[in-house]
């Protein structure tokens, strides 16, 4: 029985490990639906998470004083234009209660010419989606579940990662 046991372990953790590109993508084993997730633009407007059903949603948390989320953004902001992820709607929102002028500079700094900055203020969102840190993207798929998250830096320009999310595009 014991060893039965151990190869139901060791056969899941080997799947687990073929769907997962790398260590810091953890994928959900069961999909997590969240209601009334939203964040605001530059305007203050608020916006719906449930707005964007039937696209593929990254939400990428990040602050201006992130070393990490620095490192990052420049390939996020390559990944928007990426031609094998054409149903992908990015939203970097910022929850380290940065200004709009510090987003737009930390932007305009690192050269982003295709995203956009989002703003969580009071962390509502965060908070509801239970995070630990920045950087960290929560990938939502076409019905609105979340399905996996990377939790740190990941190169969202390597062809291994764009050639995962584009299963979900």
């Amino acid at each position: 029985m014991r060893i039965l046991i151990l190869y139901i372990f060791l056969l899941a953790n080997v799947v687990a490990a073929e769907n997962s590109p790398f260590k810091n993508i953890v994928i959900n084993d069961e999909l997590k639906v969240h209601d009334n997730l939203y964040f605001f633009d530059q305007e203050n407007k608020r916006i719906n998470l449930d707005e964007f059903k039937g696209k593929f949603v990254l939400l990428n948390f990040w602050a201006v004083w992130c070393a990490p989320c620095k490192e990052e953004m420049p390939s996020l902001d390559k990944l928007k234009v990426n031609k094998k992820l054409n149903n992908i709607e990015i939203f970097p929102i910022n929850v380290g209660n940065d200004s709009i002028e510090k987003s737009k500079e930390f932007f305009k700094d690192l050269n982003i010419k295709n995203l956009e900055a989002y703003f969580d203020p009071k962390i509502n969102l965060a908070r509801k989606l239970s995070l630990r840190g920045v950087p960290t993207s929560v990938l939502v798929n076409k019905n609105g579940e979340e399905f996996a998250r990377i939790i740190g830096i990941v190169d969202f320009e390597d062809p291994i990662i764009v050639d995962w999310l584009s299963k979900y595009n």
